[in-house]
C-alpha cells in the first residue's frame, strides 16, 4: 500500500515541473519533522527530503529518557515515526530522496536530488550529523566486520561477547550500559580521566559489574582476524606521564566520539563554521534569506532531540513570517 503523501521517485519529475512549493526541508530528523509539521499546519506547502527513514539518529535510538512527556522514556524509532505521522497528518509530503545539490542564488530556491529537480520559495535544511571516526588504521575495512557506530542497531550481533566502546559524553555511556546487558563484558575507553556524560548516567555505569574502563587512554590500532575485528591497540597514559601500549581483545567495536554535520553539499551555498556546520542563530537565519538551519547541522551549543524540534518549530515560525513580508 502507497504511503499517505509520499512521492515515489517514478514521480520526481511530474513533481518537479510543478510550480515551487511554499517551504522545503531537507532531512527528516526530529528537526526536520517538527518544521514540517509547523509549516503544514500553518498552511504552508510543505515537501520534506529524507533518503532513508524518517527520524535521522534518534531513529537509531533505543530508549529516549530526556524528552519530555514520557517519564518512563520513549523508543527511539517509535516517536521519530509518531511525529512523521503527525505531520503527515497536517498535509506536508515526503520524497524518498537524497538532496545532493543546491542553488539559492534566485527567490525560487532549487534542490536536486539523482531523480530530478525541485523548487521552494523558502527551505529549511536539517540534515542532522553523522558518527564521527577515530580515523586509524583498518578502522574502514573492519566497518561492518566488528566495528560500529551505533550499538543499538548492531549491539545484538555480539551477545554473550567482549565488546569496546570509545567515548566519554551521553551517546558512549548510553551505548555501554545498553550493551552491559547483552554483552560478557564491556571495554569503555576514554581519553580523559572523567566522563564527561551527566551525573545519572555516571551513576548507573558504576553499579555494572561488567563494565571495565580505560582512563587516559586511545584507540591507535585495530587487530584483525580473518577479516573480522579480533583486538585493539591502546594508548595508555600513566599518572607520571609516560605512555604505554596495551593490546585487549574485543569482537566488537562502538565509536561514540561525536559526530560531523551533513554538510558537504552546502558548501558553496551558505555560510559554514571551520568545523562545516551552518551558522545559525537562535532564530535559524543562515547567511543566504529564505534559507533556514535547524537542529544538529546548526552551529549550537546543545544537540539533543528536543533542542532539535525547537529548532524546527522556531524555523518554520520564521519561514512563514520570510513568505508573508515578500507577499506585502
Amino acid at each position: 500500500m502507497e504511503e499517505k503523501n509520499y512521492i515515489p521517485k517514478s514521480e520526481s519529475a511530474k513533481a518537479a515541473a510543478g510550480s515551487a512549493v511554499d517551504v522545503a526541508v531537507i532531512g527528516a530528523g526530529p528537526a526536520g519533522l517538527t518544521a514540517a509539521l509547523y509549516a503544514a499546519r500553518a498552511g504552508l506547502s510543505c515537501m520534506l527530503f529524507e533518503r532513508m527513514v524518517a527520524g535521522g539518529q534518534l531513529g537509531q535510538t533505543e530508549h529516549v529518557e530526556n524528552y519530555p512527556g514520557f517519564p518512563e522514556g520513549v523508543n527511539g524509532f517509535e516517536l521519530a515515526f509518531a511525529m512523521r505521522q503527525q505531520a503527515e497528518r497536517f498535509g506536508a509530503r515526503f520524497v524518498g530522496e537524497e538532496v545532493v545539490s543546491v542553488d539559492f542564488s534566485k527567490p525560487a530556491k532549487v534542490l536536486s536530488t539523482a531523480f530530478g529537480s525541485y523548487q521552494a520559495r523558502t527551505v529549511i535544511v536539517a540534515t542532522g550529523a553523522r558518527a564521527r571516526k577515530l580515523d586509524v588504521p583498518l578502522e574502514d575495512a573492519l566497518a561492518g566486520r566488528g566495528v560500529s557506530y551505533c550499538a543499538t542497531c548492531d549491539g545484538n550481533f555480539f551477545r554473550g561477547k567482549t565488546v569496546a566502546v570509545v567515548g566519554g559524553g551521553n551517546t558512549a555511556v548510553a551505548d555501554a550500559i545498553y550493551l552491559s546487558r547483552i554483552c560478557e563484558k564491556v571495554l569503555l575507553v576514554h581519553r580523559r580521566d572523567t566522563l564527561r556524560a551527566t551525573k545519572v548516567y555516571h551513576e548507573r555505569l558504576q553499579e555494572l559489574p561488567n563494565v571495565e574502563f580505560y582512563w587516559n587512554s586511545q584507540v591507535k590500532g585495530l587487530v584483525a582476524e580473518d577479516g573480522k575485528l579480533a583486538g585493539l591497540r591502546i594508548e595508555q597514559t600513566s599518572e607520571d606521564g609516560a605512555p604505554r601500549m596495551l593490546t585487549v581483545s574485543a569482537a566488537g567495536l562502538f565509536v561514540a566520539v561525536g559526530t560531523q554535520p551533513n554538510s558537504e553539499f552546502l558548501r558553496d551555498a551558505l555560510e559554514l563554521n571551520e568545523k562545516g556546520y551552518v551558522v545559525a542563530g537562535e532564530t535559524g537565519t543562515t547567511s543566504v534569506p529564505g534559507v533556514f538551519a535547524a537542529g544538529d547541522v546548526r552551529a549550537k551549543s546543545l544537540r539533543q532531540v528536543v533542542t532539535a524540534a525547537g529548532d524546527g518549530a522556531v524555523c518554520a515560525e520564521q519561514a512563514s513570517a520570510y513568505l508573508a513580508a515578500s507577499e506585502a
